[in-house]
């Protein structure tokens, strides 16, 4: 979780840049912040986001909100509309009914940040416990894809299993949101955005991260952003996430410090 606040009356307009996980955004300011999806679309107030939702830009003056990015795993249990959520915005009122409108309201109230991630958790907790977990060989596929940045080949971790390459990609796909091959190049964008955002050069990041070449990186970047990788690099809905999303100190002593390895990353405000 991460608290954003923009008190300014200029106009905030940001891209989204597409991450590997089901992102869920409070909106707890006066006006409410707009979302453009890639079709023209718009929704305004509290959203939820899917995995590989491109082409999104959120507007909005005087923003406060409160953003939790949850991993598919936890996602299916806590919103339940993970296949539907692949590539769309929707409202959290469509998905928690008047759960989202009670739970807003006490975020509004509380005094503090530590006090909205608290609420926030409480909900999440209570929604996960009532909630339909995904499969244990979904689960593992999963991990398996953010522990390897990507890296990995679909058929041996279907064989891993004990699935066939067909079970696999319809039940991954039915509770993940994405099809795995999808998913793994998904969480491969995310390590290369990352990368480029901190300064390494593309040609760099394309022999490192595991493309074929720049221009395989290119496209990739060109189809979840819909931006070139120098503009990536400068995105500022990236510029943040160290601060914002940084993993807290015991998890990071011993696991990557990567937020979409866990259910959900607690930030500042």
């Amino acid at each position: 979780m991460a608290g954003f606040r923009a008190r300014t009356t200029d106009l905030v307009d940001l891209g989204v840049v597409p991450y590997p996980a089901i992102t869920v955004a409070v909106d707890l300011g006066d006006e409410p912040i707009v979302v453009d999806d890639f079709s023209g679309r718009q929704r305004s107030g509290s959203v939820v986001v899917g995995l590989a939702s491109g082409g999104l830009r959120g507007r909005g003056r005087d923003i406060e909100c409160l953003q939790m990015r949850l991993s598919p795993p936890v996602a299916h249990a806590v919103l339940g509309a993970c296949a539907e959520l692949s590539t769309t915005v929707v409202s959290l009122e469509d998905l928690w009914g008047r759960d989202a409108a009670r739970t807003e309201e006490q975020l509004r109230a509380a005094g503090s940040w530590d006090d909205r991630f608290a609420i926030a958790e409480a909900a999440l907790v209570r929604r996960y416990e009532a909630g339909r977990a995904v499969e244990p060989e979904v689960a593992f596929v999963w991990g398996q894809m953010v522990t390897k940045l990507g890296g990995v080949r679909i058929e041996p971790l279907a064989a891993e299993v004990g699935w066939s390459r067909k079970r696999l990609w319809s039940r991954f796909r039915a509770q993940i949101g994405l099809h795995p091959k999808r998913a793994a190049q998904l969480v491969r964008f995310d390590h290369a955005a990352h990368r480029l955002a901190a300064g390494h050069t593309a040609s760099r990041v394309a022999a490192e991260v595991g493309y074929v070449d720049q221009s395989h990186l290119h496209r990739d970047v060109m189809a979840f952003a819909g931006v070139t990788p120098t503009a990536v690099a400068v995105a500022p809905w990236l510029a943040v996430d160290d601060i914002a999303w940084a993993a807290p100190a015991y998890l990071s002593a011993r696991a990557p410090a990567h937020p979409s390895t866990y259910p959900y990353v607690q930030g500042p405000g």
